[in-house]
């Protein structure tokens, strides 16, 4: 329950600023994901089976735009890490729109007052990020941008405060009459030293759109997901992940 009200807080506070007569929605997508990898990266060298449900929600405006997903954790075996729930949060208030002028200039859109909220997982997080945004025109890419963040950790290792960026970007294509997206983001976190360290986060995702061969594109994906994180979680003690996961994805 405190989840919800902290969820919805959020985005109560965010949404209080934009007049309903001009909240034109652009755009607005769900899904849900089923992923499973023998190579998840925990404590140390050991690895991991683990099947993985993801739930989706990418959404645009002329105010902004929203994502919003929570991944389930299940362990497969005998592991003695427990299964988990960890999701993130993400409005964007276009700065363009705040302001009633253009603020687009060369290849940058629009500029954007960003904001996340990260919750849940094995560490208990319950994070806060502030900063700004770039929505990026480029050639062929549904989207690209860039976010700076300042975070405000909270989690049970008392993890000190630092930076982040963030990159996302989708990219579909076709080839031999088939229809291909790559999509995904990267995170890089600066740490403090010490036992906080700086991480990389890259991962990106690789997909045949099925329903594109069905008449019904965007609808039905299949294929893989590749997780490179070094020093997962910023811990010095957890070896680089290099996972692959098998990928299966349902928008609605």
């Amino acid at each position: 329950m405190k989840l919800l009200q902290k969820i919805s807080m959020m985005a109560c506070v965010f949404t209080a600023f934009v007049p309903v007569a001009h909240a034109d929605k652009f755009f607005g997508s769900s899904s849900v994901s089923l992923l499973y990898s023998d190579n998840y990266q925990i404590f140390g060298s050991r690895k991991e089976s683990a099947t993985v449900f993801t739930f989706e929600n990418a959404t645009a405006h002329n105010w902004g735009d929203t994502f919003f997903f929570i991944d389930r954790y299940q362990v497969q075996g005998g592991s003695k890490n427990p299964d988990n729930t960890y999701g993130e949060f993400a409005p964007r208030m276009s700065l363009s729109w705040l302001s009633g002028q253009d603020l687009g200039f060369g290849p940058v859109k629009d500029i954007y007052l960003a904001t996340q909220y990260e919750f849940g997982g094995g560490a208990e997080v319950n994070n806060y990020l502030y900063g700004v945004g770039l929505g990026w025109q480029v050639p062929g890419f549904q989207y690209f941008n860039t976010n700076v963040y300042h975070v405000d950790n909270n989690t049970i290792f008392n993890t000190p405060n630092d930076w982040q960026l963030t990159v996302t970007w989708g990219l579909p294509f076709e080839l031999s009459g088939a229809a291909f997206l790559f999509d995904g983001y990267v995170d890089y976190s600066s740490g403090v030293g010490g036992a906080q360290r700086a991480e990389m986060h890259i991962n990106p995702q690789f997909k045949l759109d099925l329903g594109h061969f069905t008449g019904e594109p965007g609808v039905l994906f299949a294929g893989i997901e590749y997780s490179y994180w070094r020093h997962k979680y910023g811990s010095p003690f957890i070896d680089t992940e290099n996972a692959v996961s098998a990928l299966v994805k349902f928008h609605f």
